[in-house]
Order: C-alpha cells, then sequence, then structure tokens
C-alpha cells in the first residue's frame, strides 16, 4: 500500500510538471536511497527496482551468509538461520536478496519519503525554471495579472509561473486589473531560497527597444539598426537610429505614415513621446539632432570635459529645455554630453533669480521648469502661452510681466 502512495505521488507530478520518465526514476531512487542510509547505515547493496507505468516498486537488499556466530556487519552479512529462515537450502558464503518492504522503514519514514519526493521535484522543477527566464532576461514577456499589491503586480503565464511587476518598474499611468495581459521585459531572475523570483519591468530602456524590434520589420530583420534608448517612463524617449542601406530612411521607416507604425509603441507605453533621430558619428550634428524640435544656432564641444555649449535663439530655448527639463536631460544621455544652453545675445538678459527680491522662489522655479530662466525669455512670451506652459495662474504672470518690465524701463 505504501509503495502505491510514493508512486502515486511520482505520478502526480509526471502529469502536471511535464518533467521527463528517466529524471523523475532517479529523484525517486534518490529519495529512497537516502531513506534506506539513514535506516540502514549504508545504501551500497541495495537494488531499487521502479516501475512507474505499474505505479511499482521493489526494494531489495543483499547480503552474504555467514556463520551464526560471525555477523560483523549486519547490513552486509546475514547469520545462517537467519538466511534458512528465508530459503532452508541456504549455505555459508551464498548471496541473499531480501525484498524490504516501505513499512519496514516505519510509518514515520513513508511520510518523510512522500514529503522528500515533492521536496526534491519542486526544487528540479524551481531550477528549469530558473534557467528557462535566465535565458529570457532582456526580451519581452506577456503574463496575466493575478493578484494586485500596494508595491508590486503579481503575474501568471500559461504554465502558472509567478512573474513580479514592482511598482517602480511600472510606467506613472500604468492601471491594470485581474485578468489583464501585461507586456514588458524580463528584467532579472534570481533565486531567493530555492524559488526563483522572475522580475519584470516596463520601464526599462530595453522594453522600447524590442518593442521596436516586434513592431518594425526593418529592425525585427536588422535592416535597420537601434544604437541607443533613453527614457523619462511614460513621459519622453528618444530613440536613435541608422540603417546601413541608404536607400531606407530609418527616421520614416520607424515612425510611418502620419505616426502609423510608432503609433502602437506610444499607446502601449501609455502615450510617451518618443522623438526618433538619425544617428551619426558627426557629434554637433547628433547633439544638434538630439536637442529636436529646437533649432540650434551653434555649438562648441569640450570633449576633455563632455560637455556642449549650444547657442539658440531666445524662442528655441523652451523648445531645447522641454516641458520640466525633460528634452535637454534626454539629449544629454542620448548623446554623451552634458549640454549647456546660451541665448543669442544674452548678455543684454537678466536671469530670473536676479528678481527674487520681488519674485517668490516658487514662482522663479514653476519658470525654470518651463525653460524660461530670464527676464526676456518670459517678456517675449504671450500670456496666455505662459498659462499654458506653467501651473501659474494668469495674474501671477501679470505681476510678473510687470515687475521685468520696470526693470528694462529703468
Amino acid at each position: 500500500m505504501e509503495n502505491v502512495a510514493l508512486i502515486d505521488s511520482f505520478s502526480e507530478f509526471k502529469d502536471d510538471k511535464l518533467i521527463d520518465r528517466v529524471t523523475l526514476m532517479a529523484i525517486l531512487e534518490d529519495v529512497l536511497r537516502n531513506a534506506l542510509k539513514k535506516k540502514y547505515g549504508d545504501d551500497d547493496n541495495f537494488d531499487i527496482i521502479i516501475n512507474p507505468d505499474k505505479g511499482d516498486l521493489e526494494i531489495w537488499r543483499n547480503r552474504i551468509v555467514v556463520a551464526d556466530d560471525e555477523v560483523e556487519e549486519p547490513n552486509q552479512e546475514i547469520a545462517l538461520s537467519e538466511a534458512q529462515k528465508i530459503e532452508p537450502d541456504f549455505e555459508v558464503g551464498e548471496d541473499v536478496a531480501e525484498e524490504v518492504k516501505l513499512i519496514d522503514l516505519g510509518r514515520r519514514s513513508i511520510l518523510a519519503l512522500r514529503q522528500n519526493l515533492i521536496s526534491k521535484i519542486h526544487e528540479h522543477d524551481n531550477t528549469n525554471i530558473y534557467k528557462q527566464f535566465k535565458d529570457l532576461e532582456g526580451e519581452i514577456y506577456t503574463a496575466e495579472v493575478h493578484h494586485i499589491r500596494h508595491r508590486a503586480i503579481i503575474l501568471l503565464d500559461d504554465e502558472g509561473n509567478e512573474i513580479i511587476l514592482p511598482k517602480d518598474r511600472q510606467i506613472p499611468s500604468d492601471f491594470f486589473r485581474k485578468g489583464e495581459n501585461v507586456r514588458g521585459i524580463i528584467e532579472s531572475v534570481e533565486l531567493r531560497g530555492n524559488k526563483p523570483a522572475i522580475i519584470m519591468s516596463r520601464t526599462a530602456p530595453v522594453f522600447l527597444e524590442k518593442l521596436f524590434e516586434q513592431e518594425i520589420p526593418e529592425v525585427f530583420d536588422g535592416l535597420i539598426s537601434i544604437k541607443k534608448v533613453v527614457r523619462i517612463p511614460g513621459e519622453k524617449a528618444k530613440v536613435a537610429v541608422d540603417s546601413y542601406d541608404d536607400r531606407i530612411d530609418p527616421v520614416g521607416a520607424c515612425v510611418g505614415m502620419k505616426g502609423s507604425r510608432i503609433h502602437g509603441i506610444v499607446r502601449e507605453l501609455g502615450n510617451e513621446n518618443i522623438d526618433v533621430i538619425n544617428y551619426t558619428n558627426n557629434l554637433q550634428l547628433f547633439i544638434t539632432r538630439a536637442l529636436s524640435p529646437a533649432r540650434v544656432t551653434s555649438i562648441k564641444l569640450d570633449e576633455d570635459t563632455k560637455r556642449a555649449e549650444v547657442l539658440l535663439k531666445p524662442e528655441e530655448v523652451s523648445k531645447a529645455i522641454g516641458r520640466g527639463g525633460h528634452n535637454i536631460r534626454l539629449a544629454g544621455q542620448l548623446t554623451g554630453y552634458e549640454i549647456d544652453v546660451f541665448r543669442e545675445g544674452a548678455e543684454e538678459d537678466v536671469e530670473l533669480t536676479e528678481f527674487s527680491d520681488e519674485i517668490e522662489g516658487w514662482v522663479i522655479e514653476e519658470f525654470s521648469k518651463a525653460g524660461l530662466d530670464t527676464a526676456k525669455s518670459i517678456l517675449e512670451q504671450d500670456v496666455l502661452d505662459l498659462v499654458k506652459r506653467t501651473d501659474l495662474e494668469e495674474e501671477t504672470i501679470i505681476d510678473v510681466i510687470r515687475i521685468l518690465k520696470e526693470e528694462f524701463e529703468d
């Protein structure tokens, strides 16, 4: 009966986990041999025969017959009188094979055997899952929302594997419901104890790169290469692309007619604004392109300090900096240069911080976020445009303009 119960456990896992027969038999034999070692001190003289199809197993203990008063190793030797109870015609020096029933190991050992078997199969399964997902690191994966927690979403794939999408790897606008499918990249796989922890990310730059591979055939086929991707998840991204075939316009191919090709990617990323830029080895040209949509007047590079001084017309400065400074920050990350922006005719301008005694600091900060950090950069703008570009009230903006005008009139 105990043999059958153990084999039943064996069969359950064979069906559920798709472990091959040879591996399962090896695991079962290993578990049995460990039990035999605990009971008898050694397992070298035991034969284990497993037949999973019939739900049966046999354990045979092999010993040598010795005279009754010469037994020194009870596990290796059997007294003549004991051997003759098995077969009356046994003689000294012969080998005796005696079947060991699981019940002989004790009921506690049988329960431990079953638990150990389950544990070993889980361990084997976890090792395989770890290897499987380790090979998938950096690749896009889809799984279903199973449980929503405060700090993470727990996903399950079609095979029941648990995948963790932490809060800080979610795009700020992400909102998922139970049962919904989620796409992301497998960012990392770690063994925590014996259990693999599979971490998914939707904020990593490589996720955007892999989406390009999935959605744009020329990228998938290698006709267009992605040189670098930088992102502020959910806000803005810049992607530098290149093609070795002069007949292919890499930017046009990635964006598509009226943005048709990139639209699906933008939607997947919560309407993240994606700038696709032609890559070039010409640093000045690359920085110029990276600052798009602003038009650059001139650039001065310092290759030792990796700094670029960029001169722009006043009306182009806010475009170069972008909302919240996103554009200039990403341009710097994309090119590897710290970018300093200067306005044409800036010597006649006055930094907004010079008015800190008349304009409150938080107001100056709001203008700065919109790329407006000098008096003229504000005076050149329409009041309604300033309301749209900042979080300031119209009344506050009019008051600031009055203070700045007085300075220049003086």
